[in-house]
């Protein structure tokens, strides 16, 4: 159970409870007075007069260090205060304060000094007492304590739960600071992912067609302007799917994205790699539609394969293999030979082949790739295939 949480007081709040403590004696002051003789001599009353306020001063003085001192502070109060009416509500105020630390042994020992205390109390003013039974005089003291216990215990329970509160509430703060820097970094990755898998295959056919013209020097008139046509429409095709790929960064979070690549452009892809001097074939059994996931994946898939095998082996035969059926797996193959033509040496980021793997692990399939014996490289891949539902299938039909 927490019990150290009260806050640190200002002036003012300091101010206001001494003020309140003793204005709280005064009825128990005068109440005394009321019951002196007629006609008290100054000498028989000088206590009433004279010390019982200096001793309420006091307490009300020490009453300044009880969140430092707690303990000694409310035990030093709640007996003296017994020697002065006036000091009673600068006790009640120091048993409030130490019964909001809720702890049992410490309000026990104040309380218990209190009540002691007390039975001593009306022997310091020339007042004749009525004798009565113990209980009755122990009924005011216990009850006037319990009131105050009961007032400290609430408030240290409510100190509790207000702090409770505000760490949860900070907790909850610090959590979503946590999300959001989670997820700008997860977007930061998706979108590096992205304009990866979109430009590096687009630049690096760009640079491998630049790369030809700079080392073959007997290429016809017809060739060159081939590579000189593919190096334009490259580039041109290159800033329009980096203007894709930003504009999603700009636009209003419920657009709709475009469209993303899909199984039916892998022709479309191959005939650009064969137009940059790459040997392409493609060969597939799948008759099937798969999923838009699946079909995103595995043209991000073949695309890779032919963006390194522009990058690091210009000029070889590439095999484009798709096989798989619905409700099983689907498997690429994209195997390149060695190359047949020397060229610059194409910067690498190194993180093509990293990302795949991550995005092919994150849809639940593998992925391996490893250098042949021919000199050549194999990309392999297999992607869960998911039985379409009965809804799908009759929405497609």
């Amino acid at each position: 159970m927490k019990t150290d949480v009260a806050p640190r007081l200002g002036g003012w709040q300091q101010a206001w409870r001494l003020v309140a403590a003793a204005a709280l004696g005064i009825p128990f002051w005068l109440a005394i007075g009321a019951q002196l003789p007629p006609g008290c001599a100054a000498d028989t009353c000088s206590w009433f007069a004279t010390v019982d306020p200096l001793v309420a001063l006091g307490c009300l003085t020490v009453l300044l260090w009880r969140r430092r001192f707690p303990l000694a502070v409310a035990t030093t109060v709640a007996i003296a205060s017994t020697a002065s009416a006036l000091a009673t509500g600068a006790a009640l105020l120091a048993l409030c304060s130490i019964s909001a630390r809720r702890r049992p042994v410490e309000i026990g020992i104040v309380v218990l000094a209190y009540v002691t205390a007390s039975q001593f109390a009306l022997g310091l003013y020339p007042i004749r007492a009525v004798p009565s039974a113990i209980w009755l005089q122990l009924a005011l003291p216990l009850l006037s304590a319990g009131i105050a216990v009961a007032i400290g215990v609430a408030i240290g329970a409510r100190r509790v739960e207000v702090q409770s509160l505000r760490e949860r509430a900070e907790s909850a703060e610090r959590e979503q600071t946590a999300r959001a820097a989670q997820a700008r970094a997860l977007e930061r990755n998706r979108i590096a992912r992205e304009m990866h898998d979109v430009l590096a295959h687009r630049i690096s056919l760009v640079a491998m067609q630049a790369g030809v013209l700079d080392h073959r020097s007997d290429l016809t008139a017809e060739e060159n302007g081939v590579l000189i046509r593919g190096i334009a429409e490259g580039s041109h095709q290159a800033l329009e799917e980096l203007r894709d790929v930003l504009g999603v960064l700009r636009a209003d979070p419920g657009a709709p994205e475009p469209p993303q690549p899909s199984l039916e452009r892998l022709p479309e892809l191959v005939a650009d790699a064969r137009t940059s001097g790459l040997d392409v074939t493609l060969t597939t059994t799948v008759t099937a539609t798969p999923p838009d996931a699946v079909g995103r994946n595995c043209y991000r898939i073949v695309q890779e394969g032919l963006t390194n095998a522009a990058k690091h082996a210009p000029g070889a035969r590439v095999r484009i293999t798709l096989d798989g059926t619905a409700g099983d797996e689907l498997h690429i193959s994209v195997r390149n030979s060695r190359a047949t033509q020397e060229i610059g040496r194409s910067p690498t980021s190194g993180f093509g082949l990293l990302g795949l793997t991550e995005r092919i692990t994150l849809a639940g399939g593998e992925l391996d790739h490893h250098a042949t014996p021919d000199g050549g490289y194999l990309l392999t891949a297999r992607l869960p295939w998911p039985r379409p539902s009965s809804r799908e299938e009759s929405t497609s039909g």
